[in-house]
């Protein structure tokens, strides 16, 4: 049987401990009793954990030895900022899905009203990316970066870089891939899609443009079916 992963929220030594909303669910929902064991990430390890104290705020592990973990290929997202319940449903799945970074980037065609509230809502997607991975096994949540201009984003990347675009009519995602390794960055235009603006911005700073398809997928759809082939195609 599969043990159950937590992600410690803090670690002293060879104890690990889940706090608050952590604690509260394992020892109300999941009726955790001392002696059970689960895995624990302890400051990026994954390590076996035994229940040495549980009350509704704080649950107490002993540390245990190490345990493998499979290593997920290098791939970083930059999301065009978008409505907001469908954009923080897409940072769950592309949590699930392993990746290892997400940027949201301010596009031509971002609502300026989603604009100016996204860096209030971090915290927010901070905990949606650490539920998630929880969720998922990961051994950590992937890195939530400040919302970025999208000058800024594509400069700031290295290695295979593909952005999506539904105006690309020739080249498939998948045939892109054949020449890349991770690490990879991917880009997600908004509702609307990238502007000819934006789309030459990449092009400039060296980003190959690839298709999903025929049909207009929704910027949530997008980010989650390209990922999937992506993580198909490299891990």
């Amino acid at each position: 049987m599969t043990r159950r992963r937590w992600i410690a929220d803090r670690v002293e030594g060879d104890r690990a401990f889940l706090l608050d909303q952590n604690a509260a669910h394992l020892f109300r929902v999941l009726r955790v009793k001392p002696g059970q064991e689960f895995e624990v990430v302890a400051g990026g390890t994954l390590r076996l954990g035994t229940v040495i104290f549980a009350a509704e705020h704080q649950v107490e592990f002993h540390l245990g030895p190490q345990i493998a973990s499979a290593a997920l290929p290098e791939i970083a997202v930059y999301l065009s900022i978008f409505k907001f319940d469908r954009m923080e449903w897409a940072l769950e799945k592309l949590t699930e899905l392993g990746v290892a970074r997400i940027v949201p980037v301010i596009g031509q065609r971002s609502g300026q009203h989603l604009v100016k509230a996204a860096a209030t809502r971090l915290p927010r997607w901070h905990k949606i990316v650490h539920e998630a991975a929880q969720q998922s096994r990961r051994i950590a949540p992937p890195e939530i970066g400040e919302p970025s201009t999208l000058k800024k984003a594509v400069a700031s990347t290295s290695g295979s870089r593909i952005v999506l675009s539904e105006t690309e009519e020739s080249v498939s995602l998948k045939a892109t891939l054949v020449e890349c390794r991770p690490p990879l960055a991917l880009a997600f235009g908004p509702e609307g899609g990238w502007s000819p603006e934006e789309v030459k911005t990449f092009h400039d700073a060296g980003w190959k443009s690839a298709s999903l398809g025929h049909t207009i997928l929704r910027a949530e759809t997008a980010a989650i079916a390209a990922v999937a082939v992506v993580m198909a195609e490299l891990a």
